[in-house]
């Protein structure tokens, strides 16, 4: 098990699948198989190892959360039916819980089993720890209903339990995973390749990197309130977007969520394809080291990030709109903030973009004491988000003019990301999807946040972001939001690059729509007859 973590961590997935692979997954469905093909594999089916939006996005297709969002973004219920903070005690939210589920074994779902999953979310080993930070206890007051106490008020914590997967709890206990898979250890448990959920969709088979097969639960809670046109998913990751693209076409696959921007128009006039667009709750943006003494790659003595001035020419010397245009052929928002236009706390002045001015940039530099430049790794992704390879390759001829050599290291996110989580990178490209800047700020901003690679001390800051988490006026708790940006827009520690747009392309009689978290729910997937 630690050597098939530890090859997934460091060998580059296969540039494309070969033929015979595709066959067979042309061979084996059938109207009513959805065969979905991405960029990147599921990194774990343990729901509470790994917050990374693929991973996160398949996993709901077994387990489910007690509340979701709809496709504009709007709470939903899900394994809850009803919700809300008890008017004497803001400190405690209250769930109903909707009866007559059932676990893929057949085991019922109980607030127990909420309970245990709420507090397998806060273990050392979880990777969602931040969803839930504000907890303080988890009760079951009866068969139906659960109590959370959180420390003090919290507005979001209805908002942050999307991200806690539930699971069962006597099923965990007989297979040895009552706590979540230490996947940033590269170990292994028994949920990492095994499951027991409520979702539409229980799991026949999976081969890492090559195949996952799922078929329809035939106890589903929600057979007659969904679609459920789908009775089998066959999910295959090719990396290479011109194979992905082939597959689509050919009829080997039949839905792409992800679509390489300059094949859309052309997907777009095929007769039996249809594609689908929208914007999505995400950004992309550079992260630089400013914490550190010195950087452990390039030629330079000492940290240049540390200096301010060089972050602002960094920032400056990005002609975001090129990448719109050449790159992203349309389909992304150029920004000057990592928050997304349709998350809280986002305003037109905290988007705008800052000047492309390579003039001011190198006059910059030259203040800096760095007008000679220097030279430093990019720690680049090749399947983490749309266009990521490209985007980095015109970001090191940007950065070259105001003599910044920038040296491309491209590797898959399964050996990119654990370098940001361990801050083991002093340059990198970075993507960050949600609804809401506390989010943002306790994983990106955080001096303890889990994704915060960038190394930004402020204790002031950190003091801000936690009084979030116990904040009962949405005034004080907007006015704070407000004071943690204005010192994350000043200090230039992320560059921001763009939002991305969503594109999805299915066969025709496939209708899968677009959705702000570039969420897939299968169960909602229609098809034509």
């Amino acid at each position: 098990m630690l050597k098939y973590l530890a090859r997934r961590a460091n060998v580059r997935l296969a540039p494309f699948v070969g033929a015979a692979a595709l066959l067979a997954i042309a061979s084996s469905a059938n109207a009513e198989t959805l065969k979905w093909a991405r960029r990147l594999d599921v990194q774990t089916l343990d729901p509470h190892a790994y917050n990374e939006g693929t991973t996160y996005t398949f996993n709901q297709q077994i387990y489910e959360p007690l509340v979701s969002r709809d496709d504009d973004g709007k709470l939903i219920g899900v394994l809850a039916t009803e919700w809300h903070m008890l008017p004497d005690r803001p400190d405690i939210w209250e769930f109903k819980l909707r009866q007559n589920v059932t676990f893929h074994d057949g085991a019922p779902f109980t607030a127990e089993d909420v309970v245990f999953s709420i507090r397998r979310a806060m273990a050392p080993t979880s990777n969602m720890r931040t969803y839930v930070k504000a907890i303080e206890s988890v009760v079951a007051k009866d068969a139906n209903t659960v109590q959370i106490k959180t420390k003090a008020p919290s507005l979001l914590m209805a908002e942050n339990l999307t991200a806690v997967l539930i699971m069962n709890e006597a099923w965990a206990e007989k297979n040895d995973s009552v706590a979540p898979q230490d996947y940033m250890a590269k170990k292994e448990n028994y949920a990492a390749r095994h499951e027991n959920g409520t979702g539409a969709y229980r799991l026949v088979s999976r081969e890492s990197d090559r195949r996952t097969e799922l078929v329809a639960y035939d106890k589903y809670w929600g057979i007659g309130q969904f679609p459920l046109s789908i009775d089998q998913i066959i999910y295959t990751p090719i990396q290479s977007d011109a194979t992905r693209v082939s597959a689509l076409i050919s009829g080997q696959v039949n839905f792409l969520q992800d679509v390489p921007p300059q094949d859309v128009s052309r997907l777009e006039q095929s007769p039996d394809l249809r594609v689908v667009k929208g914007p999505e709750s995400r950004t992309v943006f550079l992260g630089v080291n400013m914490g550190e003494d010195k950087l452990t790659s390039g030629n330079v003595k000492g940290n240049p990030f540390a200096d301010k001035r060089v972050r602002q020419a960094m920032n400056m010397s990005i002609d975001r709109q090129a990448i719109q245009k050449t790159i992203m052929r349309g389909q992304s928002i150029p920004l000057g903030t990592i928050l997304p236009p349709s998350a809280s706390g986002f305003t037109q002045e905290l988007g705008r973009m800052p000047k492309f001015d390579v003039a001011n940039a190198r006059q910059l530099m030259m203040e800096a004491g760095y007008g000679d430049g220097f030279s430093v790794t990019l720690n680049c992704t090749n399947d983490g988000m749309v266009s990521d390879e490209r985007i980095c390759e015109a970001l090191v001829a940007m950065l070259a003019k105001i003599s910044i050599t920038v040296n491309l290291d491209v590797q898959p996110s399964a050996a990119v990301w654990p370098l940001v989580l361990h801050r083991k990178t002093d340059f990198y490209l970075m993507t960050w999807g949600g609804f809401n800047s506390q989010i943002f700020f306790e994983n990106l901003v955080h001096s303890r946040g889990t994704w915060a690679g960038v190394n930004f001390k402020n204790p002031e800051i950190d003091a801000k972001i936690d009084s979030l988490s116990s904040e009962a006026s949405i005034e004080k708790y907007n006015a704070t939001v407000a004071e943690i940006w204005k010192v994350v827009q000043d200090e230039c520690f992320y560059l921001p690059i763009h939002a991305q747009m969503l594109a999805r392309a299915m066969q025709s009689k496939i209708q899968v729509t677009s959705h702000v978290g570039n969420m897939i729910y299968v169960k909602n997937v229609k098809v034509d007859k």
